[in-house]
């Protein structure tokens, strides 16, 4: 196997950082789901949803926002209605679009869940950064987000 062509401290700084992101990762799904019964997925759905101005948000919208690929919010839409964390209708100004709207059940756990997932924030990064470090990641994350929109444009599925 081939050897990194990274430096040795840029390889292992980015294995760091990979290391970091998986566990963060699973221990935040595992929690959230052990916790609430939802899944990430679900999570990112209620808080998109959550977070519009509109009551209702079309499918295509919701899929860009998310930046997911169409059957898997299709699925994944499929699979929350079906638990009654939302609602899916057709569009009134378009017949071949849908409308997704989150009802009172995807409401309600999803304000359990954020405290979830806020808790978790707080105690695995806000409190072990503290604020200036913080406020580092945030800078890093913005500037690496704008790196790659500036590669690839803005992204529209």
């Amino acid at each position: 196997m081939d050897a990194s062509t990274l430096a040795p401290g840029t390889a292992a700084s980015w294995q760091q950082y990979q290391r970091m992101r998986a566990r963060l990762a699973a221990l935040m799904s595992r929690e959230l789901t052990q916790q609430t019964g939802l899944s990430e997925s679900d999570f990112e759905v209620l808080c998109a949803l959550a977070e519009s101005s509109a009551t209702s948000v079309r499918a295509m919208e919701l899929r860009c926002g998310l930046e997911w690929e169409k059957s898997r919010l299709s699925h994944q839409l499929r699979r929350m209605q079906q638990r009654g964390l939302v609602d899916r209708a057709g569009c009134d100004d378009d017949g071949r679009a849908s409308m997704v709207q989150i009802t009172a059940v995807g409401r309600d756990v999803l304000g359990r869940a954020r405290e979830v997932n806020d808790a978790l924030v707080q105690r695995y990064v806000v409190e072990t950064l503290g604020a200036s470090r913080l406020d580092a990641l945030g800078e890093i994350a913005g500037l690496v987000l704008a790196a790659l929109d500036d590669e690839t444009g803005p992204t529209h599925h």
